[in-house]
């Protein structure tokens, strides 16, 4: 048997100390006093006594007053079975909205790289020329040092 204190049943059943002692008072709960402390047995007594009676009674009422007409729950799987319609539809031009979307990725992609492509050749193109000229002004570099050689040596002698 588990012995709780005042505050510990208050903190599990949710309720106020003075409910607790009007409970006691009307015997509807197993207690024991040691050392001057009041102990209560939270596996006896009645639930009845915890939940108001006016409480029980109206939830027992709605429970029969609650019966739900053919007419609500056809209405209700119809909206049901539209809302699921909708949802697959959406679903549908979800899927058809990325198919053309990936088809235009596609497509600039290709395009993409086939301007890269045309890019490497030119850049190949002139990377060829910037090699002609180089060997172009070396040679003329070569032949003008030659010919300066040449006319200093003639003025010279």
């Amino acid at each position: 048997m588990t012995w709780m204190s005042d505050e510990e049943y208050c903190e599990l059943t949710g309720l106020d100390i003075s409910a607790v002692d009007d409970l006691c008072e009307r015997g509807k709960l197993t207690i024991k006093v040691e050392d001057g402390l009041r102990y209560i047995d939270p596996s006896k007594g009645s639930t009845e006594s915890i939940v108001p009676v006016k409480l029980a009674e109206l939830s027992e009422r709605n429970t029969h007053e609650m019966i739900v007409q053919p007419e609500f729950i056809e209405k209700t799987i119809g909206t049901i079975i539209n809302l699921h319609e909708k949802v697959l539809d959406a679903k549908d031009e979800t899927i058809e909205a990325v198919k053309v979307e990936n088809e235009f990725l596609r497509e600039a992609l290709g395009s993409l790289q086939e301007l890269y492509d045309e890019d490497r050749k030119t850049i190949a193109a002139l990377t060829e020329q910037l090699k002609l000229s180089q060997q172009e002004v070396e040679f003329m570099r070569r032949k003008y040092k030659l010919m300066w050689n040449k006319a200093i040596d003639d003025h010279t002698t």
